[in-house]
């Protein structure tokens, strides 16, 4: 698990990548920010993740930003997790049933 790297949820849909790197980068050295944006819409998903050169400065972001406002949201902050594999999507599937 990369400890630099940090999930940063519960964000403003008018927050854009750019005001995540002024804020966090009051952390420390940021190397990347990647606002999760809908695929269709082009809209904020309201999550990120926020990577740190080290995992000390990810740290600190941790202690700074988690259950901080933020363009009136109050974020969640914390060292992200691996992705988790899921099943491919199957579509829907029908079981309405009728009774007789």
């Amino acid at each position: 698990m990369n400890q630099a790297k940090l999930f940063v949820g519960n964000i403003s849909y008018q927050t854009k990548e750019e005001d995540l790197r002024e804020h966090f980068a009051q952390a420390g050295a940021l190397t990347s920010v990647n606002l999760m944006l809908d695929k269709y819409s082009g809209k904020s998903r309201g999550f990120a993740f926020v990577e740190f050169e080290s995992a000390q400065d990810a740290a600190k972001a941790v202690e700074m930003f988690n259950q901080k406002e933020l363009q009136g949201r109050a974020l969640t902050v914390n060292v992200a997790r691996p992705r988790e594999e899921r099943p491919p999507y199957a579509g829907r599937q029908s079981s309405s049933r009728r009774e007789s």
